[in-house]
């Protein structure tokens, strides 16, 4: 599932199209597509994994779900779920969700949850966690109302940057702990955003599908289903401190060398 640092790519890539008239629209998609042509794109705007087209009278909000992809003018084989076409070019989304927002998107969204957005507010964001003590660490950076844009490997790279075990509450972490965790999924997703364009991303993973941690040199802990949104997770048990006592038992299986 592409994460926020993704889909900020995706809307520059796109800017050309910003402002052009759709000539052509159709696609699998179970809206009224045909709305859609002769309007025009005011902008194009991302909320967290949400990727936004705003038109003259209603928006579009197309989130690639798992496994959505996109193409820029060019086309794959299957049959797009929306494409859109200009006078110069043609955006094709595929195995993804479409939906129609109508109003403007100001209200649509609470901008100062996205860890990618000028909006970003950290105060409200350690708010909200301190409002919930009994979440666990793993749960919160995958929570879209507090981190919007935050998905796995953030969540894993984040939690390894901190030391701090996924299985931690919140309501435990010390003060600084929490500031410091809250801090540091603003900080990575932009490492992430620059590391994308660079096309190092996965060069610069010290934790998310490893199997030895860099500090201890010992295998990491991988669990497959860990915390309420049962994601993968690859943790250190040593330099990686939990806080506080979850119900949840915290390992599968140490992650071995291959």
């Amino acid at each position: 599932m592409p994460e926020g640092p993704s889909i900020v790519i995706l809307r520059e890539e796109v800017a050309e199209f910003e402002g052009k008239i759709i000539d052509r629209a159709e696609g699998s998609a179970k809206l009224d597509i045909a709305r859609l042509i002769g309007q025009s794109v005011r902008s194009f705007r991302s909320w967290g994994k949400h990727f936004l087209i705003e038109l003259d009278d209603v928006s579009l909000r197309i989130h690639l779900l798992l496994f959505g992809s996109y193409r820029i003018n060019e086309r794959k084989d299957s049959t797009p779920r929306l494409s859109l076409g200009f006078a110069n070019g043609e955006l094709n989304f595929y195995g993804c969700s479409v939906q129609f927002i109508e109003g403007p998107l100001e209200e649509a969204y609470e901008w100062s949850a996205d860890v990618m957005s000028d909006a970003w507010d950290n105060r409200a964001a350690l708010k909200k966690l301190r409002a919930r003590p009994r979440l666990l660490a793993c749960d919160a950076l995958l929570d879209q109302t507090l981190f919007s844009g935050s998905g796995n490997i953030i969540k894993n790279e984040v939690l390894f940057r901190t030391r701090i075990h996924p299985l931690s509450l919140i309501g435990e972490l010390p003060a600084a702990k929490l500031r410091e965790l809250a801090r540091e999924v603003r900080n990575y997703s932009f490492d992430f955003l620059q590391w994308k364009r660079e096309g190092k991303l996965k060069a610069n993973w010290l934790a998310h599908t490893k199997t030895t941690c860099p500090r201890c040199r010992i295998p990491f802990v991988k669990a497959k289903s860990l915390g309420r949104s049962k994601r993968r997770s690859f943790f250190c048990e040593r330099c990686q401190k939990r806080y506080g006592d979850s119900d949840q038992v915290s390992v599968e299986a140490p992650e071995t060398e291959q």
